[in-house]
């Protein structure tokens, strides 16, 4: 099998749905052994993160809590993924949305928490 260079790579996953990035990252860990998203959020702040704290953030889901029709509704209108991907991910878990700027990523969290959900935000 051909190497694939680091665009490529990157490329792909751009392609990939958030499911299908949160399986490529659940496969690394079995494999390798190493967490890559702690490896992301570990190397972020080096590069130059302000003191006053991110201006961008993510919003995770924890738990769908016991509501998960109406979290699953949210899901799939905050990230336009199907039914079945949105329930993937309210029942796993996972990133909802990355890199949205703080004020709006507390609104995604306030939509989901209003809905029974446990959210995080980093």
């Amino acid at each position: 099998m051909a190497k694939l260079t680091k665009d490529e790579f990157i490329s792909a996953l751009k392609e990939m749905t958030i499911l299908e990035v949160k399986e490529l990252v659940d496969a690394m860990k079995e494999e390798f052994g190493v967490d890559p998203s702690a490896v992301a959020v570990a190397a972020a702040p080096a590069q130059g993160a302000a003191e006053e704290g991110p201006s961008t953030k993510t919003v995770v889901l924890k738990s769908a809590g016991g509501n998960k029709i109406a979290v699953i509704k949210i899901i799939k209108e905050i990230t336009g993924l199907g039914l079945v991907e949105a329930k993937a991910l309210a029942d796993n878990g996972g990133n909802i949305k990355e890199n949205v700027p703080a004020e709006e990523a507390k609104s995604i969290a306030d939509q989901l928490t209003e809905a029974g959900a446990e959210v995080e935000l980093a």
